[in-house]
């Protein structure tokens, strides 16, 4: 029997009390837009049935409702879920997310600090068998369940959901000092409004007796005390390091970058607070400009002279590297971080698709272009490095000593401020580094709202506004310390212990929980549902054991020999390793939490509540006609 629904109205009246029809069942008519009753205690199709209700495009998303209807049934209730506006909006949002600083500062450090052209092998290598399969991967589950990185697992393997929590904190953790970072930026932006630029003299009252300007007409001696302009424009002026005596001294708030990430924090709100159909607006401007600025600089670089020294520098092989154990680990950090896979952007981003969007087309496409960029990026910056070392009579691995954000604060901005046009080209450059930066955040920030509103979607599901405002506070809140005078050195330890190893256990723990627990061959078919042919042999192995070990290398590398942090002239004391790791691991002991959590509340033996924990509890979704179906 049936109850014919002509509206969704039908659906939520049905839910409120009215009779529904026992024993029926969903179908699709021509002439009405829905037929409905659903019996209660049916098993559901199996996953061989959905076939071809695949191939259907879908409108709408069905969940199953919290109370059964005539206390036998349960109703399925219609609900819309947001999706992106075009294609486009989704590829430039993943484009903007895994493009960020680090591929503008890290990779080309990286490149020739481990042979140069060499370390392309190893990095071509790592990204073809460990960063785009991880990344295709979390793609297609985002896209098949339409949930946050939380809510998913109740779809995938239930005693994993902590996986969930653990990258919540983690993105909130990278919130708390990478837009410190961004405030930089932009300080530096405004400060680029001038006819000469205020890193380019001794005079400023920020300057001390050390100061020597390379490019100063007269006859320069440098001694080794001596300190550039630009340099002491970004500790003096900026960071305010002389001020603090390390991390157990961070001195006060400064003012001026408080304002900065203030501001910063002002834009991100309003791009994102909207969801999607916003957020997917404002990247047409972030992820495209910073394109732009690359390709200016590039073409000015190139012509600068040295810029030759610089590129050969930059990629003249050794080829001895790739005997050396580290290269291959540094290689394999670079791609996963990259990428970014393990901060619930890919499932967020991936969930507002529509169902048969080819996933697979858009993982190697937005990781393709990832990977170019930062090659790209390493142009820009060593065609500088060669003019620089020109300049200075030095050999470019004497102006290339600088590392993370110095490269781009001190060396970079020192070259742009003895070119023609410094003015021009400070403004642009520091402009796509806010860009670059932007939608990053938004993405960063997108993983958690998707999250949270999708887990509690009673409580914050009309009030994601709200929501919004109040995660933007707590991560201003949240960033004070490292907006404090000794407020680079806390950015350091962040940057080195809270996100690298709880990332990457998290991603270990996801791979294995999707191709062991939850079964490669269920996530294929889920693939096929979708895309209308399953993964091929190669995808499977990567998933199943490639991917794994590739995570399992890297983070075992990372624990067997922690870094060593040293920022300018602070060496960081032995205890912030012990801070770091706890750091490291107050986000990642949410998993085994609430596997206990789970293990105890869960009724039965022993055995009973181990099969429960780790079998689907929520009806996967999938598309039928206009609306999508409840089926495991």
């Amino acid at each position: 029997e049936t109850e014919p629904l002509t509206s969704k109205k039908d659906v939520s009246d049905c839910s409120k009390g009215e009779d529904c029809k026992e024993n029926g069942l969903l179908v699709r008519n021509p002439k009405s837009a829905l037929r409905l009753a659903e019996e209660g205690n049916k098993v559901h199709p199996s996953q061989g049935d959905k076939g071809e209700a695949a191939q259907i495009s879908n409108g709408y998303s069905g969940v199953q409702s919290s109370g059964p209807c005539n206390g036998e049934q349960q109703l399925m209730e219609l609900e819309d879920r947001e999706t992106w506006s075009k294609k486009i909006d989704f590829l430039l949002s993943v484009i903007g997310y895994a493009v960020d600083l680090g591929n503008v500062w890290r990779f080309p450090y990286i490149c020739y600090q481990n042979g140069g052209g060499a370390f392309l092998i190893p990095y071509t290598i790592m990204a073809i068998f460990g960063g785009i399969p991880l990344f295709y991967m979390e793609l297609a589950l985002g896209q098949y369940h339409r949930n946050g990185c939380i809510s998913i697992w109740r779809k995938i393997c239930p005693i994993f959901k902590g996986i969930g929590f653990a990258i919540c904190i983690i993105d909130l953790y990278v919130a708390s000092y990478y837009n410190t970072i961004m405030a930089w930026a932009f300080y530096y932006l405004i400060s680029s409004f001038t006819a000469e630029l205020p890193w380019t003299s001794c005079t400023n009252p920020w300057n001390t007796g050390n100061c020597t300007n390379y490019f100063s007409k007269g006859n320069v001696s440098w001694s080794l005390h001596s300190t550039s302009p630009a340099e002491e424009f970004y500790t003096r002026q900026v960071l305010q390091v002389h001020r603090s005596n390390g991390l157990d001294d961070l001195g006060g708030i400064s003012w001026q970058l408080t304002l900065c990430l203030l501001l910063i924090f002002t834009i991100v709100y309003f791009s994102i607070w909207k969801g999607v159909k916003t957020s997917g607006k404002v990247v047409w401007v972030t992820a495209t400009f910073p394109y732009i600025i690359l390709l200016i600089l590039l073409v000015r670089g190139a012509t600068l002279p040295g810029a030759w020294r610089g590129v050969l520098y930059y990629l003249k092989p050794d080829w001895q590297k790739l005997l050396n154990t580290e290269v291959w680990v540094d290689a394999a950090a670079q791609i996963f971080f990259s990428l970014g896979p393990g901060f619930g952007v890919l499932l967020a981003y991936a969930s507002y698709n529509k169902f048969h969007n080819n996933c697979y087309q858009d993982a190697l496409v937005t990781s393709t272009v990832n990977c170019l960029t930062s090659f790209v990026s390493g142009f820009v910056i060593f065609t500088v490095l060669g003019y620089m070392a020109e300049m200075r009579n030095e050999d470019v691995s004497e102006v290339a000593k600088d590392t993370g954000p110095s490269l781009l604060f001190i060396t970079y901005a020192e070259a742009i401020a003895n070119m023609p046009a410094s003015t021009f080209f400070a403004i642009i450059f520091f402009l796509m580094l806010l860009t670059l930066g932007l939608d990053s955040t938004f993405a960063g920030l997108e993983g958690v709202i998707t999250g949270v509103l999708d887990e509690f979607p009673h409580v914050w599901g009309k009030r994601r506004e709200l929501f919004v405002l109040g995660l933007t506070i707590v991560c201003f809140l949240g960033s004070l310390a490292t907006l404090t005078f000794g407020g680079a050195y806390v950015v350091k330890l962040f940057e080195e212990y809270a996100t690298g190893p709880a990332v990457l256990t998290v991603v270990f723990l996801e791979a294995v929980a999707v191709s062991w627990f939850y079964g490669i061959t269920q996530f294929c078919n889920d693939v096929k549902e979708m895309l209308g042919s399953a993964p091929g042999w190669y995808w499977r192995v990567c998933w199943v054991a490639i991917s794994p070990l590739f995570l399992l290398f890297v983070t075992c590398s990372f624990l067997s020999s922690p870094p060593e942090l040293r920022l300018f002239d602070y060496d960081y004391p032995y205890w912030t390793t012990v801070v770091g790791y706890c750091i490291g691991t107050s986000s990642i002991i949410f998993i085994p939490i609430y596997m206990v959590y789970r293990l105890v509340v869960t009724p039965g033996t022993l055995k009973e509540r181990i099969l429960k924990s780790i079998t689907p509890e929520t009806a996967t979704e999938i598309p039928f006609g206009d609306i999508r179906m409840n089926a495991v």
